[in-house]
């Protein structure tokens, strides 16, 4: 295999099975939890201790790693313990500076959990740089960016923060889960770390619940030695299974996402021409407030989220989606099938989101199913 692979390509090869001896084509999974030593205490195979590694996982962090081109990849057991594990890597007296909308787990964790280690956080609307280098302490040590934001899908330009982040010695970590690397590439605009929930796009059959996060070349090596420390000491990894799954997901990856992108964008002028429409909250549209850096920044389309706004209230958007027939009401986002959910009420009373948002991931359905099911749930 080149270097200069093209995606789809390396997405195969990268999680082909090591030899081992079957000649078979498919990946097998290898449950053990505990691997053998040899008469002079050492391990031939190199598995110790399934915490510490395991084949499949192992194959799953160098695919990861390859795909997004970093230096190394690091899997997990959901996206919230690769999260956890970026915070607990930090001190007590740290700053971290987050986005104002971002995923709800994210500000309830720096609110709720790490405010007891000592960690201070601001909210800050990353599409304001004045705002966020105003929000930098001598003490900062973090710069959290989600792009596009969740549920509102904000466009945060990665290069120009995380440049302010390093001019402040602090560390810039992107969320890329809803972008994956076939249409974002956070390491090479700058970033120190990418996160993922790969339960969402690199599954896609919601049916895998893991996360990762992979590192570049140019990543601070001791932030790199305590992510491997505390993924070790933890124990948040996935399991053989999981971490099967989604290797076996990242082989679909692009012939999924292509689909859902175009589902997306037609989806999104049709909900934005409608009538019944207040707003819609889609990069991809020229009327989206930072389109413009959206297309130089994820230039093969902003994925296959999108959020709109009725401009009534919780109840009525809650009615709509009872309506819906294609649309599954359900938490989750990156399967094949197509899924709505009113996100306030699924926040609780200390969320901010709109009450008439109505949060869509878009699968990959025939887009006219998907537009006529919009069409009757509207009236």
């Amino acid at each position: 295999m080149t270097e200069k692979a093209h995606f789809e390509t390396l997405a195969i090869q990268a999680t082909e099975p090591k030899d081992d001896g079957t000649g078979a084509v498919a990946n097998a999974i290898h449950p053990s939890t505990t691997f053998r030593r040899e008469a002079d205490g050492s391990f031939a195979s190199g598995f110790i201790y399934s915490r510490k590694h395991n084949p499949n996982r192992q194959l799953l962090e160098s695919a990861m790693a390859q795909i997004e081109g970093g230096s190394r990849a690091f899997a997990f057991a959901s996206g919230m313990a690769a999260i956890n594990t970026v915070l607990q890597s930090l001190q007590s007296g740290d700053h971290v500076i987050v986005p104002d909308d971002a995923y709800y787990e994210l500000r309830r964790t720096m609110g709720e959990l790490f405010i007891n280690w000592g960690l201070s956080h601001d909210q800050v609307d990353m599409t304001d740089l004045a705002a966020v280098k105003a929000a930098l302490r001598p003490n900062t040590r973090l710069v959290w960016i989600e792009s596009p934001s969740n549920p509102l899908l904000k466009v945060t330009d990665i290069q120009a923060v995380a440049d302010l982040a390093h001019g402040h010695d602090a560390l810039c970590v992107v969320d890329n889960t809803w972008c994956t690397p076939l249409l974002q590439r956070p390491l090479e605009l700058g970033a120190d770390a990418v996160m993922y929930s790969t339960t969402k796009y690199f599954g896609g059959h919601s049916d895998s619940l893991s996360g990762a996060l992979v590192v570049g070349a140019n990543t601070p090596e001791d932030f790199v030695a305590r992510l491997a420390n505390i993924q070790n000491l933890s124990g948040a990894v996935p399991s053989a299974f999981d971490s099967w799954l989604i290797t076996r997901g990242i082989k679909t990856l692009k012939l999924r996402l292509e689909q859902q992108v175009r589902n997306a964008q037609q989806l999104a002028t049709f909900l934005a021409a409608h009538p019944a429409v207040k707003q819609v909250h889609f990069p991809d549209l020229p009327s989206h407030p930072q389109h413009a850096l959206a297309q130089r920044q994820m230039p093969a389309g902003c994925g296959a989220m999108l959020s709109v706004q009725l401009g009534q209230g919780q109840t009525e958007a809650l009615a709509l989606i009872s309506r819906m027939h294609c649309f599954t009401p359900a938490t989750s986002l990156g399967g094949v099938e197509s899924l709505v959910e009113h996100r306030r009420s699924v926040e609780g009373p200390a969320s901010t989101t709109p009450a008439d948002l109505i949060r869509i991931s878009v699968g990959i359905e025939h887009i006219d199913d998907l537009i006529a099911d919009w069409q009757q749930a509207l009236g």
